[in-house]
């Protein structure tokens, strides 16, 4: 299993980035993923949540109505638009599938929200 994160950067607040996660070794349409993050000297958060087909989805209460999670099981890609970033968004954000048993991550990538 291998998931790479892209798309991360710096930021303004009120701004907007897209994160992309590309995914392989595994049948990707076959499981859910989610994203987290983890900001500097705080724990791993879960941010969002969507099953195999694309048809449910779910967010965590910081990131609701400003975050979207969607994927392309054709591309083997899953996807985080987020809008309207607040400085409390700043944070190493990693893509997330848990196969056979076993849990997998990306190396991350950074996400920077400042004025």
């Amino acid at each position: 299993v291998q998931l790479v994160e892209s798309g991360g950067g710096l930021a303004q607040p009120g701004g907007s980035l897209r994160l992309s996660c590309a995914a392989s070794g595994f049948i990707f349409n076959s499981y859910d993923m989610s994203w987290y993050r983890q900001a500097p000297g705080k724990g791993r958060e879960w941010v969002a949540i969507i099953t195999s087909t694309g048809g449910i989805t779910n967010y965590a209460d910081s990131v609701k109505g400003r975050f979207t999670i969607a994927r392309d099981n054709a591309k083997n890609a899953v996807l985080l638009q987020m809008n309207s970033l607040k400085p409390e968004d700043t944070a190493a954000y990693y893509c997330f599938v848990r196969v056979g048993g076993g849990e997998h991550w990306g190396q991350g990538t950074q996400v920077t929200v400042s004025s």
